[in-house]
This record gives structure tokens, C-alpha cells and sequence, in this order.
């Protein structure tokens, strides 16, 4: 297994990213601390030029490499944020990106990798026959496969929204944290350990793909059954170097259905002005689903991502009032 990156490492990869990315918001907004209960701050990762965190990760990991390995391509695998992550990666550094996708992803995902300069293969139903012509199409090509998972200097990177909320915030409560591989809860507690012991990390994935909430609840990673509808949660496996740190510095783990997503993304929308994707939303999805958890509290959600697809934004206007529980 990778060994996961030091706290030295995330704070080197902030300075890094001092050049290319600016802190992003964190708001709090009144009608949505009155809906929760709690008082509630958003950190906006929406706002990155991809739309979602990962940026930060494949800025960090292409500034890490050597001209030649950048020299050879890289090779990856993904449902879209990471994918575009990347490939935006690959071309500020100037080096030619292939990301594996199923092919039941949006047309508009991989649109969105293609036109950062990815060559983009669609192949498989789901994420593991994607990860295995990746693992292929990369030894077949001698170019260097990326994890989207298991590579430390994706998880540093991330780490450096969590110097920004922490920093911003050191008497937080909680921070709920989406997952899909793992990697940004993994990287809260690494920060949280370091400057905010008190605050509970809670990591929320959709029950519609409990991989990793079953890997870190069985103590060894799983495969499950992936049928969510949300993307950027959509993994059927857990990783093992987030586990690896999860295990350790994970106060909780929750579920929440797609269903008590599609509800956040909506309230997100009108309270707090802000289009999520579903992954975006989980967060918020678990405290409006556990109001006794976080009432009058103080909680950061991540809004990781804002690539909302079209289906996503035809239903913003569907239901009303959010659900609390299921």
C-alpha cells in the first residue's frame, strides 16, 4: 500500500497551488442554518475551474512528476470529476491524458473531459471494467496509471481545502465530507488531526453504493453493488489508502438515499444560490437526515462539485420541502 501523505506534504501542496488555484469560498446562509437547525458553512469547491475539488489533486500530482514520466501520458480512470481533474492537470503541465470511462456515463461528462484535451475511451458498465482497460491500456503503452484512489499526491492535494475550512473555522463541530473513493475524507482527518483535534470528521456516501462506508465498517476493503444515480459517488469498491486512514480518524460514517440527495440539491439551490451535483449535495444530505446529530451545532459541508447534469437541473424544481429521513 502508498504510504498516505504527511501533513508536511499537504501544507507543500498548498504553496504549490498558491499559483494556480485561489482559496475557495465558505459561506454560511441564514435560511439554510434555520431549515437545519444547525449553523451550517458551505465550502464552495463548486467554484473550481473544473466545477469540482479534484483540481486540486492533479495539479499536485502533475507538478510532482518528472519530465519524463509527464513525457509518457497518463492513464486513468473515472465517472467524471477526477477525469477532468486530469486532464485539466495534463495540460497546464503539458502532458497528453487518457481517462477510461464507462460507458453508461453522461454524454456530457466526457464532453466535458475531451474538451480539456483528454482522450476519452468508453468501455464496461461500471467503474471496474473502466479501471481494468485502463490498467491495460497503460501497460500496453508503458504510460503512467493514475489511481484515482490510491495515489498520495491526490490526497495531499485535497487536503489543502481542509487547511482552508480549519483555517477559516477552528471551532467547527463536524465536517461532513462526500465520498466516492475516499480520498477528501481522508485528507479531513489528516488536517483535522493537526489543527482541529475536537471536530468530528463524517464521511456520507450514497446507500446506493456503500462500498466504502462497508469497507471502513468491515475494517477490509469490499466490493458492493454500485446503483446510484449520483456520479461522483458512483464506486464499487473501497480503497485501500483511504481506508487505510479512514480507519483511524473517521468519527462516523452515514448512508443517505439518492432520493435525500436529489432533496439537498434542491434546497441548495434556493437557500444557498448554489447548483451542487449530487455528490455536491451529500453532504447536506446528512445533516438534514440526522437533525439530532447536528442541531446547534456548527457544521462545514463540502460542496465538492457543481457539475450538475441536465436531469439534475430539470429536477431542482420538483418537491418542495426537503427530506429529513427515510
Amino acid at each position: 500500500m502508498p504510504q498516505p501523505p504527511a501533513f508536511a506534504d499537504i501544507l507543500a501542496a498548498r504553496e504549490l497551488l498558491a499559483g494556480y488555484l485561489p482559496a475557495t469560498p465558505m459561506w454560511s446562509y441564514p435560511v439554510l442554518d434555520a431549515v437545519t437547525g444547525a449553523t451550517v458553512h458551505v465550502k464552495h469547491e463548486n467554484v473550481q475551474p473544473v466545477g469540482a475539488f479534484k483540481v486540486r489533486g492533479g495539479l499536485t500530482l502533475l507538478s510532482g512528476l518528472t519530465p519524463a514520466q509527464r513525457a509518457r501520458g497518463l492513464v486513468t480512470y473515472s465517472t467524471g470529476n477526477h477525469a477532468q481533474s486530469l486532464a485539466y492537470a495534463c495540460a497546464a503541465f503539458g502532458a497528453s491524458c487518457t481517462v477510461v470511462m464507462p460507458e453508461t456515463v453522461p454524454e456530457a461528462k466526457a464532453r466535458a473531459a475531451r474538451a480539456l484535451g483528454a482522450d476519452v475511451v468508453l468501455h464496461g458498465p461500471d467503474m471496474g471494467a473502466a479501471q481494468e482497460w485502463a490498467e491495460k491500456l497503460a501497460a500496453d503503452g508503458d504510460r503512467h496509471l493514475v489511481s484515482p484512489g490510491d495515489t498520495p499526491a491526490l490526497l495531499a492535494g485535497v487536503g489543502t481545502l481542509y487547511l482552508e475550512i480549519f483555517e477559516a473555522r477552528p471551532d467547527l463541530d463536524a465536517v461532513v465530507v462526500p465520498v466516492g473513493s475516499g480520498t477528501g475524507a481522508a485528507a479531513a482527518c489528516l488536517v483535522a488531526a493537526e489543527l482541529a483535534p475536537n471536530c468530528r470528521v463524517i464521511a456520507v456516501q450514497s446507500s446506493a453504493a456503500p462500498a466504502a462506508h462497508d469497507s471502513w465498517r468491515d475494517g477490509v476493503c469490499v466490493r458492493r453493488p454500485n446503483r446510484t444515480t449520483v456520479e461522483g459517488l458512483a464506486t464499487g469498491r473501497g480503497f485501500t489508502l483511504p481506508q487505510h486512514v479512514l480507519r483511524s480518524g473517521l468519527a462516523d460514517f452515514h448512508l443517505v438515499s439518492d432520493t435525500q440527495i436529489a432533496a439537498a440539491q434542491r434546497l441548495l439551490a434556493s437557500h444557498a444560490h448554489t447548483l451542487a451535483e449530487g455528490a455536491g449535495a451529500a453532504a447536506l444530505a446528512a445533516v438534514l437526515a440526522r437533525p439530532q446529530e447536528f442541531t446547534g451545532q456548527r457544521v462545514a459541508v463540502v460542496c465538492s462539485g457543481g457539475n450538475a447534469s441536465t436531469a439534475d437541473i430539470a429536477a431542482l424544481g420538483e418537491g418542495a420541502a426537503p427530506v429529513l429521513g427515510e
